[in-house]
């Protein structure tokens, strides 16, 4: 067979099976801060051993495992090194991934898809069944999940925040809220494009907590603030809304109350600015497709095509006004108050 050639068709359905070895070979690598370890330069496994409390021949393993796929590489003396795919699990780097693989390799996240096959049965959300409560009331409970999640989330963010602020005009509105907006990643963002809004960071009270000091960190503190509460309950009055991967966590019913919510307290003229990714028709591909499993698994929630976001805001008192790309998988759904 040519180089050229393409794999047979289970070849290819392999590669889909054996993904999951891969997913959580990077998740371990991100937890041990391996690509960190190795920002200064080639490093003999037994030293990122000592330095990890890790067990030398199994780090080995894993390395090698991870260098046959291009996520560092392995020199003639047994030194591991940085490559391109490596390099963006590092800390803090433009375009890193390391929060979001610490997360998704995180056992909260990982165990509820081995109950995949009773959630398509029955519908019922897996992680409720492994852990007997909502993902939310889980990670309340647990600061130090609830803190890779809240990373992993902003590292989702910084994928995106960029696309959404250069393609999406904020300069209108007097005071953005940003609803379920974690540690205020996106708005910061925002908000350093735009110099004339200002923000209101908001999401529960222990997410809120973390949104200062990165408020802070970013110059905005004049501008922009932290608050605490329960977007089920209430949120704070504003000319737009910005929901990042908020609606998408909720079944329509929950989704609806948000939404009302927001329309509830919204100035007049205010605009609804959904971030979401929205499912393309037919058997086109999109990353969406397979979030949606895992909102199926995970936290209840779905992903949604454009005719289902039009119809989500009708019943909470928005109208569609459009859909704009942004040129990454996420979209800016615009909604206007009915």
């Amino acid at each position: 067979m040519s180089e050229n050639a393409p794999l047979p068709p289970e070849a290819v359905v392999t590669q889909m099976i054996f993904g999951k070895w891969v997913a959580m070979a990077l998740s371990v690598a991100a937890k041990l801060r391996l690509a960190d370890a190795l920002a200064a330069g080639p490093r003999a496994v037994a030293d990122l051993a000592a330095e990890t409390n890790t067990h030398a021949p199994s780090l080995y393993r894993l390395l090698r495992a991870l260098a046959s796929a291009g996520v560092f590489a392995e020199d003639a003396d047994g030194r591991f090194r940085q490559t391109p795919l490596s390099a963006v699990l590092r800390t803090g780097v433009p375009g890193s991934m390391r929060a979001v693989a610490d997360y998704c390799g995180a056992d909260w996240s990982w165990r509820p898809w081995g109950q995949l096959m009773e959630t398509v049965r029955t519908g019922a959300t897996a992680f409720d069944a492994v852990f007997g409560e909502p993902v939310f009331d889980h990670l309340a409970k647990r600061p130090a999940e609830s803190a890779v999640f809240n990373e992993g989330m902003t590292g989702f963010s910084t994928q995106a925040a960029p696309a959404v602020a250069a393609s999406y005009d904020f300069s209108p509105f007097g005071t953005i809220v940003d609803v379920g907006g974690g540690h205020g990643h996106l708005l910061c963002t925002i908000l350093a494009r735009r110099h004339s809004p200002r923000g209101v960071v908001f999401d529960a009270p222990h997410v809120a907590a973390g949104a200062g000091p990165a408020i802070a960190a970013a110059g905005l503190s004049g501008r922009c603030r932290a608050e605490g509460g329960d977007f089920f309950a209430a949120v704070p009055a504003g000319d737009a809304y910005v929901l990042k991967h908020i609606i998408h966590d909720w079944p329509d019913d929950k989704a609806a109350t948000i939404l009302r919510n927001c329309r509830a307290t919204a100035n007049a003229g205010a605009k609804l600015v959904l971030v979401e990714i929205v499912i393309p028709p037919g058997n086109d591909p999109s990353p969406g497709k397979w979030l949606d499993l895992e909102m199926l698994a995970i936290a209840s929630g779905k992903e949604r095509t454009e005719k289902e976001y039009a119809a989500l805001l009708t019943a909470a008192g928005w109208r569609l006004a459009r859909v704009v790309s942004t040129g990454a998988p996420v979209s800016v759904i615009e909604g206007v108050v009915a």
